[in-house]
């Protein structure tokens, strides 16, 4: 196919990925603005419990990301038993896994003393920390069922119930964080409840759904959770494990940095929660894109189709690049006024508009690696982009981070120049690399 005709089949499936997307993190959106207004102090508890929670969160995103691999490449070959083994046990890993994760994380939030944080965001992040960690549960095993139906081609049901949950979370916040409706005023763990709910009931929709649609009952494993074949849990992992080491050695970085903001005092810190949430919620829509490629390419690995890689992939490379040019002029011109929506503070809103022109800049590199990642991930080479990311991001963005902010007293900023930094490496490291796997003549191709 030509590369305008690839590029409109990678729009057509990216259009509801991407506005699902930007949905969800309408969720850590409404919770920093509806949080940011009760202070400085609460925003940075928000800063401080999202760096902690992410890093896990981003953790099992990753290896779920298998299940968009495998439905996918099933879909491709038309092998109905393969598609309902992958969603099958993508729901076992995800079950599991957020147990896993909300104990071990449970555990750590009741020595939150140990990152050095301020005194008085450190006394408030306990509980607040254990109720957004028990959310883990549901938010896992509902990413692993969408991931399951936009691999199948039906990425608009999901599109509507997680907007769904993103509705019910901001009506639930306003109840439970303000005091509304006769319920008590909760404050900054009205939040975290609000979050909780919302998860379940959006993973609670995808369940009906996906028993009640026709069209994917021959795709849809008769019993969810029976036994799991362990041989084909190891497949998972090793496509998955390896796609969430190199997921997590990026979020991770800015987690790292949403600590280190703890020595710049709190106004760091809310100007950081303040430009993440504008800079993830900009992600979104490369993420959309990424995961749309992911199952593109997949396919047509699955299929057979070795010629249509290189289009797949160049056309998602120009669709990226074009969103961020447009991205970074946003946050050059509007920065502050994006940022005035989150707090009243004039100090946090003038540091936090001097971060998303940081932001502005590393766009367009962010984009391009991002979709890079997920399309090896699709040919199921996962390992080597994971040593790229760690060395990009732990051995150039995060030295580079301390440099600046630490030996040059750059301070907030310079710990975002850092990060950039990773970026850049991170978007030329894995291009080349993509480039070569999409070879027609390559040979790894005969081994997918």
């Amino acid at each position: 196919m030509s590369l305008l005709t690839e590029s409109q089949f990678t729009l057509k499936l990216a259009f509801p990925l991407v506005i699902g997307q930007l949905s969800q993190m309408l969720l850590g959106v409404a919770d920093t603005i509806m949080i940011g207004r009760l202070g400085v102090t609460e925003l940075a508890v928000l800063t401080y419990a999202n760096s902690l929670f992410y890093v896990p969160f981003i953790f099992g995103i990753g290896v779920l990301t298998a299940v968009s691999v495998f439905t996918a490449s099933a879909r491709g070959a038309g092998d109905e038993a393969a598609g309902r083994e992958s969603c099958r046990h993508g729901m076992f890993i995800a079950t599991i896994l957020g147990i896993v994760l909300f104990v071990a994380l449970s555990a750590v939030s009741m020595n939150l003393g140990m990152f050095r944080q301020p005194l008085e965001v450190e006394v408030m992040t306990g509980a607040y920390f254990r109720i957004i960690m028990a959310s883990m549960v549901p938010a896992l095993m509902s990413i692993a069922l969408k991931n399951h139906a936009d691999a199948l081609d039906r990425p608009w049901p999901p599109f509507w119930i997680f907007l769904g949950g993103v509705v019910l979370n901001i009506f639930l916040n306003w109840v439970m964080i303000y005091g509304k409706l006769g319920c008590p005023m909760l404050g900054l763990e009205g939040g975290a409840w609000a979050t909780l709910i919302a998860r379940i009931a959006i993973l609670f929709g995808m369940i009906v759904w996906l028993r009640r649609d026709a069209g994917l009952r021959k795709w849809i494993p008769y019993q969810m959770f029976q036994r799991p074949i362990f041989a084909e849990i190891r497949k998972f992992f090793a496509i998955g494990f390896p796609a969430s080491i190199q997921m997590l050695t990026e979020v991770s970085a800015f987690s790292v940095a949403g600590l280190m903001m703890g020595r710049f005092g709190t106004t760091a810190m809310a100007a950081h929660q303040v430009a993440l949430m504008c800079a993830a919620t900009a992600f979104m829509i490369p993420l959309g894109l990424s995961m749309a490629l992911s199952v593109r390419i997949s396919a047509a690995a699955g299929a057979g189709e070795k010629e249509r890689l290189r289009p797949i992939t160049v056309s998602g490379w120009w669709i990226g690049a074009i969103y961020s040019l447009f991205g970074a002029l946003v946050f050059a011109l509007l920065g502050g006024w994006m940022a005035s929506f989150f707090t009243e503070e004039q100090p946090v809103i003038r540091l936090a508009a001097s971060l998303l022109i940081v932001v502005g800049v590393f766009q367009l590199f962010d984009s391009i690696q991002v979709a890079s990642a997920s399309m090896l991930r699709g040919l199921r080479d996962a390992r080597i982009p994971a040593l790229i990311g760690f060395f990009s991001y732990w051995m150039i963005g995060l030295p580079v981070a301390v440099l600046l902010s630490v030996k040059f007293n750059f301070g907030a900023i310079g710990v975002w120049w850092g990060l950039a930094a990773g970026l850049v490496v991170a978007c030329i490291m894995l291009g080349p690399r993509l480039w070569k796997m999409t070879t027609p003549t390559n040979a790894i191709h005969n081994r997918i």
